[in-house]
């Protein structure tokens, strides 16, 4: 089972460190990671297995996004299969 995380906001120092932090924390391995800054815009997109997930995947998830509050960023995370289905023609 695998989660799409995206994030965006206003770039500064230690995005990529807490996203991934927090999912170290949970056992969540990171399986690729694609990033970009536009002018002074952060945006990511995060493909992580969470096979091995220590919480439940909604816990996962509100953590991400209350970090992403913190850290004024919008986070989301969505699971594999939704966003398949949300892309299948």
């Amino acid at each position: 089972m695998k989660a799409v995380i995206t994030v965006t906001g206003k770039d500064m120092i230690g995005i990529l460190a807490n996203i991934s932090g927090i999912c170290a924390e949970m056992s969540v391995n990171v399986m690729d990671v694609t990033q970009t800054i536009l002018q002074d815009l952060f945006a990511m997109i995060m493909m992580a297995d969470i096979t091995q997930c220590t919480v439940p995947f909604e816990v996962f998830s509100e953590k991400l996004k209350k970090l992403g509050k913190e850290m004024n960023l919008q986070v989301h995370v969505m699971h594999e299969d939704i966003f398949n289905s949300m892309h299948r023609i």
